[in-house]
């Protein structure tokens, strides 16, 4: 009788430990040490959420309008795919562009700081839509991060939001929109933009 061979043990997936997801104590600090493979995660009021992939449509939009924004912000902005943002303690968001100072975030950060922060652009999808509507501006707005853009998909439609602290309301930070458009965004903040939709539609090879 021959002896089944013996497979290697699969190597264990990185998953949150459940006491301390109960306990939400949680820290920036702990996402900064996770393992290589680790997946990507958001923050949550203590408690890690493990962001679902993207599909390849949303991938190609937050590619080529961060490639857009490479070509086009002045020399003190610098733009960056997948690059997390601390809002809050024990609370982090990863929008799909970050528009930043470029002289505030080193090529060994994985999280900036609102201050750095300009402009925080979402790409919404199915599975993210009541967040990236609702949850994300708030957080954006409080944690002070000047502007923000929410990218709607099926069709394609871009909404342009400003910080704003109401006068019946002091000290309340919340976005104003401030353009939307499914052809071309023209803004003043955080510098003048003149952003054609046509930039994110993928067009087939050889019309390039």
């Amino acid at each position: 009788m021959s002896a089944e061979p013996i497979e290697p043990h699969a190597a264990a997936v990185w998953q949150p430990d459940p006491v301390r997801q109960a306990l939400a104590n949680y820290t920036l600090q702990d996402l900064l040490n996770l393992p290589p493979d680790a997946p990507r995660v958001e923050l949550v009021d203590g408690v890690i959420h493990v962001v679902p992939s993207a599909n390849s449509g949303h991938q190609t939009i937050a590619t080529m309008l961060c490639n857009w924004f490479y070509g086009h912000a002045p020399d003190e902005f610098f733009a960056y795919a997948d690059l997390g943002v601390a809002v809050g303690p024990g609370h982090t968001r990863q929008p799909d562009v970050l528009v930043c100072y470029d002289d505030a975030v080193d090529d060994n950060t994985n999280y900036a700081m609102p201050a750095d922060v300009v402009l925080a652009i979402e790409v919404v999808s199915p599975s993210t839509k009541t967040t990236d509507r609702f949850a994300k501006p708030g957080e954006y707005a409080a944690a002070g991060i000047p502007c923000y853009w929410r990218i709607e998909r099926d069709p394609l439609h871009i909404f342009a939001y400003q910080l704003r602290e109401p006068a019946r309301r002091p000290g309340l930070r919340e976005y104003e929109l401030v353009a939307d458009s499914d052809t071309l965004i023209k803004v003043e903040q955080p510098f003048p933009i003149e952003f054609p939709i046509s930039e994110i539609v993928r067009r087939p090879r050889g019309k390039r």
